[in-house]
């Protein structure tokens, strides 16, 4: 259901127009018979000159383009960004930055990065968080991922990581997927590699929804002020709503249940105006303090941990639009780290700066033209003026007789602007030719320690399940063998706790085997930080907007509990469904009819946040008598999270094997986040030292204290005493 209140479309042409009728040809010709070739008598030949024929079939021939080599399956939406105040006036001259009164309009792409266009959304990897910033000095590309870091230092080691990690070529598989040899061999002989390794292998690989994810544009870039001064800088994107995960058990279900679970969630959200919404922030440095760092800002696989340099939140963007047709906007979308404004500019970086070779290169092949800029999509929402001319798929027509610089005949127009134009920092360089890394790069250990150390006991224990999985797929000991020795190398616990595991009994940090490779013994250093809160995903507050609530409920349930439970839901912008054994409505004992939105074999429940439980003694009785429900509800509990049941539901759940519930309806143990109604009855007589509560209190205060569970989100002292469903 379209919003009335969403942002209108601009027309494009009068082609586009809703009240054309008529089927044209891509010429206009309005066409008599799209449904047979023109042939030679109605048993004849087709011939040549069927244009209507030729012409369609030549579209469809070539409407694919080809799919990115990696990033290729993304989702997008349009959306707005604009700064608080003008406090980065110094630190960058770039106008979007500065003034509070230029909303730039913003193109937002995110995406997986292994999977070919087909793949599930919720494999473990790393996400692509890119945005196209509109500005009025020209397009922005933040082109960045949902991990602070990258796999290696150097980009001439980009094509051997993706040939590693993508399928294995004699085969072709595995589809989305770190899980084989050829990976881990490559892995176990980069040792910069193994900070990335701990991300990839946590939770930050696995994320809920694109609107809880973190974004970071990896490099360190150079903000260039008016006065020209330089500031170093990490840049940030944080999410309004927190950062939340799933579980591994749940991603591979969703990709069977959901593939598209993420885009589909991006896009209800919108369609629903629950705009996602993400603050931009900078990490804000000098080169005189990042020479007094215990690591080298240069160096990609490195972060500047938020307690060194605390994180300056300086605007909002906010996603309220989605694309109108995928092909044309995110499938046409060319992002580009090398497109900047006048204020921001590039480091050193080597990772980076092959990139600005790099997506250039790789725009120019997918669209088979330097053109790709005159795409709707990708085109500036600002003036253009410039003398590149032709090349296929030229959209603009330029008149007049001058295409070149300096001239004459044209006043001298278009002209260099001293003023307002893009400079380059005036950074001095120099040095001897060569093929090397600096020493300072050497350091591979001390952050992929930082990141475990920064770990809770359950995000552990999830990075320990990853690599159980990941490197159990690995046929060759020897790769296995040289993997947990890397490990070790950033804490023992790791090795010792995962070596078992997937077979490796002999477990040290003997690193020996590189020196016979082309890599250096990495080196180690132990000041610094020792742990960082930022970093683990069970610091800070998360949100229960866009969340989504599954309601259980048959024949028989108590309409009007639902009814009031979805209200109170949807004031908190909570997405809910009642899921039934069937379709359509059902009847409440109440009399209150209720509309049924999926049944038990069209959804489950790792697509949902939180299962209600409403009462009828009816509705109860075949809740329990159905199998699918069943799994439903003990599904939801092995994986932590929130469930509510009041009145006769309490007893269903508490006949569950694994759910422990004590007489007076409470979770017994450590089952937290397990709400029932008979307990809060009970918390509410205590509390007022009365006889007894009436059920429409009980139900109040019921929803109130689900809704403040399903903010938690995960309970996760659940997950060593639940039963698998």
């Amino acid at each position: 259901m379209k919003r009335k209140d969403a942002v209108p479309r601009p027309s494009e042409s009068a082609l586009d127009s809703k009240d054309t009728e008529t089927l044209t040809t891509n010429q206009g010709c309005p066409v008599a018979n799209n449904q047979d070739q023109l042939t030679a008598g109605p048993r004849g030949g087709t011939l040549m000159e069927d244009f209507i024929f030729r012409e369609k079939m030549m579209h469809f021939d070539h409407e694919r383009i080809p799919e990115r080599v990696v990033h290729a399956r993304g989702s997008a939406a349009h959306g707005v960004f604009s700064v608080y105040d003008d406090s980065m006036k110094a630190f960058t001259k770039a106008r979007f930055l500065i003034d509070p009164q230029h909303e730039v309009p913003v193109f937002t792409r995110f995406s997986t990065v292994v999977g070919f266009r087909g793949s599930a959304d919720t494999v473990r990897d790393v996400r692509g968080f890119a945005t196209k910033f509109y500005t009025s000095e020209g397009v922005y590309d933040l082109v960045g991922n949902n991990i602070p870091i990258f796999f290696i230092q150097d980009g001439i080691k980009f094509p051997d990581l993706v040939h590693a990690i993508k399928p294995e070529p004699h085969n072709e598989m595995p589809q989305a997927s770190a899980a084989h040899d050829n990976f881990w061999d490559f892995a176990s002989l980069t040792p910069e590699i193994t900070h990335m390794l701990l991300w990839v292998l946590s939770d930050r690989a696995l994320p809920r929804s694109y609107a809880q994810m973190e974004g970071f544009g990896v490099h360190t870039f150079r903000l260039v002020s008016e006065k020209g001064k330089s500031t170093l800088c990490k840049i940030h994107w944080k999410p309004l709503e927190g950062v939340s995960q799933l579980v591994w058990d749940e991603t591979q279900k969703i990709a069977g249940k959901d593939p598209d679970f993420n885009r589909r969630d991006l896009w209800e959200r919108i369609e629903n105006g629950i705009y996602p919404e993400f603050e931009l922030g900078f990490q804000l440095f000098t080169e005189e303090e990042a020479a007094k760092f215990d690591f080298d800002i240069l160096d990609p696989t490195k972060i500047v941990p938020e307690e060194l340099v605390p994180v300056r939140r300086v605007g909002k963007m906010t996603l309220n639009r989605n694309p109108d047709n995928f092909f044309s906007e995110t499938e046409q979308v060319a992002f580009h780290p090398g497109h900047v404004v006048p204020g921001i500019d590039f480091t050193n970086d080597p990772l980076l700066q092959a990139r600005l070779f790099s997506y250039l290169d790789t725009q120019i092949n997918r669209f088979q033209s330097a053109n790709f800029a005159e795409i709707p999509i990708n085109r500036p929402q600002c003036p253009i003026f410039n003398n590149n001319q032709d090349g296929f798929m030229r959209h603009t027509i330029r008149s007049g007789r001058v295409n070149y610089e300096p001239n004459s005949l044209q006043e001298g127009r278009p002209r260099e602007d001293k003023e307002r134009g893009f400079v380059s920092y005036t950074e001095k360089q120099q040095g001897t030719k060569l093929r090397a890394r600096p020493e300072s790069f050497n350091d591979h250990f001390s952050q992929a320690e930082l990141f475990w150390n920064s770990m809770s006991a359950p995000e552990k224990e999830h990075i320990v399940e990853a690599i159980k999985f990941e490197i159990g797929k690995v046929e060759n000991m020897h790769i296995r063998e040289r993997i947990i020795k890397l490990f070790y190398n950033v804490s023992p616990e790791i090795a010792e706790r995962a070596g078992p595991l997937v077979g490796v009994k002999d477990i040290n940090g003997d690193l020996t085997y590189l020196e016979k490779s082309s890599s250096p013994r990495p080196s180690r250093k132990k000041k610094g930080v020792g742990a960082s809160q930022a970093l683990s995903m069970e610091n800070g507050t998360r949100a229960i907007k866009g969340r989504k609530v599954a309601i259980l409920a048959a024949d028989g349930v108590r309409g009007q509990e639902v009814e009031v439970l979805k209200a109170a839901l949807q004031s908190e912008k909570v997405m809910c469904k009642v899921v039934a054994p069937r379709s359509g409505a059902i009847e409440g004992s109440d009399n209150v009819e209720v509309l049924v939105d999926e049944n038990f074999l069209t959804t489950a429940s790792v697509l949902f946040d939180a299962v209600y439980i409403p009462s009828g003694a009816e509705n109860v009785k075949a809740l329990r008598g159905s199998g699918k429900a069943i799994h439903f509800i003990r599904e939801a509990f092995m994986h932590c999270k929130p469930i509510a049941a009041m009145a006769e539901a309490v007893d269903l759940l508490s006949g569950l094997p694994g759910i422990s519930l004590d007489q007076e309806g409470t979770a017994v143990r450590n089952n937290n986040g397990v709400i029932t109604a008979r307990a809060i009855a009970e918390t509410l007589k205590k509390a007022k030292d009365v006889a007894g509560i009436e059920p429409a209190a009980t139900l109040d205060e019921l929803n109130r204290e689900f809704i403040k569970a399903i903010g938690q989100y995960r309970f996760w002292n659940r997950e060593r005493e639940s039963v698998p469903a």
